[in-house]
């Protein structure tokens, strides 16, 4: 018979492998793939990195923290062309150019700006129903998460909100849903706080696999102690290229 100690030492494993399998479980069911590096370019190691997309052949970044918030327009060998920061009292999020005009998301404060596009210049604002974390365009409207399974599909004008897309892996809601980027019926999400990009069918919400990053991330924590979580994703027509929070590289990537 097991004494208290013994008894505890067995529940304390069976919690331990409870908790394994169910964190396993939640990306279970879609295949996983390792993408094939193909080239890389410098990265701003101060830049939090929340929202990265292609202008032409300029890269567009959001970036986050208190103070630190910013917009910058950059070419790809790293000459910043133009730039804008938020007031302190803004975290900036993810952001998208739509036409003339660039969005730009903040996390807590329920609002988003709205910028020129060439050049930088604020040009107004609108309210987000819930906390803003990625952006991107799907069907002339832009498409919103904020850390939850569900994202916004919101008609720009009005700024409504017309339409919710549920993300799932069979059964499974997949929350943290982070920095988003839209190819055809396909959107790459972010899942934040794993090294993993969900690959979703539109409108289904299907996820139909994931691109799993945790060889590369886990090579630059051992080099780089201060880097923050895998967050960035971009599509220049081609090719995707994806970054970090505080990464010292953007990664030019083959799915």
């Amino acid at each position: 018979m097991l004494n208290k100690k013994s008894r505890f030492s067995l529940l304390l494993a069976i919690a331990l492998l409870s908790l394994v399998s169910s964190l396993t479980s939640a990306y279970a069911e879609a295949p996983r793939v390792v993408p094939e590096i193909l080239d890389s370019v410098s990265h701003e190691q101060t830049h939090f990195t929340q929202g990265l997309t292609f202008d032409g052949k300029e890269i567009i970044e959001t970036t986050g923290l208190y103070g630190k918030s910013g917009l910058y327009r950059r070419t790809l060998d790293g000459k910043v062309l133009d730039s804008a920061r938020l007031e302190e009292r803004y975290f900036g999020e993810g952001s998208v150019v739509l036409g003339d005009e660039i969005y730009y998301l903040t996390w807590k404060s329920h609002k988003a700006f709205i910028y020129g596009r060439k050049p930088f210049k604020k040009k107004g604002a609108f309210r987000i129903p819930t906390e803003g974390w990625g952006l991107t365009l799907w069907h002339d409207e832009l498409l919103m998460s904020n850390g939850t399974e569900e994202l916004l599909q919101i008609a720009p004008g009005g700024f409504n909100v017309s339409g919710i897309i549920t993300v799932r892996d069979g059964e499974q809601p997949i929350k943290y849903l982070n920095e988003l980027e839209v190819v055809g019926n396909i959107l790459y999400a972010n899942i934040w706080q794993t090294d993993l990009i969900a690959e979703i069918e539109l409108p289904s919400g299907k996820v139909l696999r994931y691109i799993d990053f945790s060889k590369k991330a886990g090579e630059l924590r051992e080099r780089f102690h201060n880097i923050d979580v895998l967050n960035g994703i971009a599509y220049d027509g081609k090719d995707f290229w994806v970054t970090g929070k505080l990464w010292p590289q953007i990664y030019k990537v083959k799915f």
